[in-house]
This record gives C-alpha cells, structure tokens and sequence, in this order.
C-alpha cells in the first residue's frame, strides 16, 4: 500500500515545474470526464434540431471547446508550477507578431461564428459576392465554400462578408424573378407579341406558372418599342441557362412571324 501511495506521490517534471503522479492523473481524468460531459451537452442541444442546424452548430460549439480544453491546460501547467505570467511576458513580441500575421484569419473565425449564428447564410443559398455567383455548399468558421454555374468551387473567407456587399438571391425564398429584354418595330400588333412573349415563359420548364409572367412596356426607344418578359423561376442557379433559352425562342417566334428586331442604322453622306 505503502508502495503505491509513493509512485501517486511520484513527483514528474522538470526544475520547478512539478507535478505528482497522483495530480497528473487527477487533471487527465478531468480532461476525459470533461470531453464527455461536452458531448454529452452537444447532444442535448442539438437533440431537436434539423440537420441542416446541426451543421451549423457543429462548428460554433467546436470552437467552444477548444478554448474550454485550452484553459484547462493552462490551468494545469500553472498547478505543476509554471508561471504562465513570465512565460506570456516572454513571448509577448512573439505573440504580437503571430496576432498581425493572423489578424486576417481571426476575422475569418469571427465572421464564421456571426454568420452561423446570425444565420446570414444557409447551405443550398445561392450567394453573388463581387460578380461570382455560386450555390453554398459548406459553411466553415473560417470559409464558405459554393460551387459556381460551371462547377468551380468558389471560396470565400468569411471576413468578406464584413467587407463586401454579399447579394443572397434566395434569403427569401428560392424562387427568384428574373427578366429578359426585347425590343420590336413600330407598328407590331401589341396583343399578339403580348401573347406570344408570355406563351413562350411559360413553355419553358424552370419557368412557375404562378405567379404568372408578365410582359413589361418599358419604354418608347429610338428605333424599337422595348419591353421586358418578367418570370419566375423555382431555381435561379439555372437562371441565365433559362434566360438564354428564352432568347432562343423569341428569336425564333419572332421570324417565323416576321416581327421585326429592329437595330440602330446610321447614314453617312459623303461630300462631293
């Protein structure tokens, strides 16, 4: 009995930094017990949630326990003796270095937690940030990831939410209004483009019936009356292949009905 109290009091470490055999098991079985109870809470927590806050969630609560564990360390490194104060003093200019070379990646982490939190951004949103649009795929603490219209994959740091106008195409809802120009000669008989215009939205498959699409009268141009087929899609990640189609189609009806697209023309006379 004697002999196993003396390995407890068994003292492991170095000059004055000491720890006996006995405490260091203590603070590893706190460490375990800890890393039990937090899953333990995890699942509580998230018990009721849906997967797609539970994905959310994850990240959030996995930085939560990385500063848990971090303080438990430290904790124990100040119980065997170390003193935490001269050690940060130490490496201040050190750590002032590493803070400027990782300023940008904690306002990664940063943003990451407000955007989970906040809920700014979904997975399945389609997102248009600086020209490139994408669908999102996976959110990070540190970086978004999206896949674009020609399945590249776009990612972004989160601190350019904070930077940079971020348009979410379906915070909404999915469905996205989206519209096509065209610009006729005088004289067409306006009820038949009318028709004609709406007929074809809605023979495209993306395009939703409801709402219905309308045909706009925009404006009275130089050489063309202009207006703008205005519809609906269930998906607009697909939006610009459906506008192209649409395009196609009123090219195409509009031949096949000799309705003209009339373009500027301009006249040069040559002075004799």
């Amino acid at each position: 009995m004697e002999k196993i109290k003396s390995i407890f009091q068994y003292n492991i470490g170095m000059s004055d930094a000491e720890m006996s055999v006995g405490s260091f098991l203590i603070w590893v079985a706190l460490i375990i017990t800890l890393s039990f109870l937090l899953r333990f809470v995890r699942r509580i927590l998230t018990r009721k949630l849906s997967f797609e806050r539970k994905g959310k969630f994850k990240p959030v609560f996995s930085f939560f326990n990385y500063s848990l564990y971090t303080v438990v360390v430290l904790l124990m490194l100040q119980n065997a003796g170390v003193n935490l104060t001269a050690l940060l003093a130490a490496s201040a200019a050190l750590l002032v270095g590493v803070g400027f070379a990782l300023q940008t990646f904690f306002q990664d982490i940063i943003s990451g937690i407000f955007i989970l939190v906040d809920q700014t951004v979904h997975v399945g949103d389609i997102i248009q940030l600086d020209d490139k649009v994408g669908r999102v795929e996976n959110i990070t603490l540190r970086t978004t990831r999206a896949v674009t219209v020609d399945n590249k994959v776009l990612i972004i740091p989160n601190h350019m939410y904070l930077t940079t106008t971020l348009f979410n195409w379906t915070e909404n809802e999915e469905q996205t209004r989206e519209s096509v120009s065209v610009g006729v000669a005088y004289g067409t008989d306006l009820d038949e483009l009318k028709t004609l215009m709406i007929d074809i939205a809605l023979h495209h498959k993306e395009v939703l019936k409801t709402p219905p699409p309308i045909l706009l009268f925009k404006n009275f141009g130089d050489s063309s009356l202009d207006f703008e087929l205005v519809f609906t899609l269930k998906d607009g990640f697909k939006s610009e292949m459906v506008k192209s189609d649409i395009r196609y189609a009123i090219d195409k009806s509009l031949r096949e009905r000799n309705i003209e697209i009339p373009f500027p023309q301009r006249v040069i006379h040559k002075a004799d």
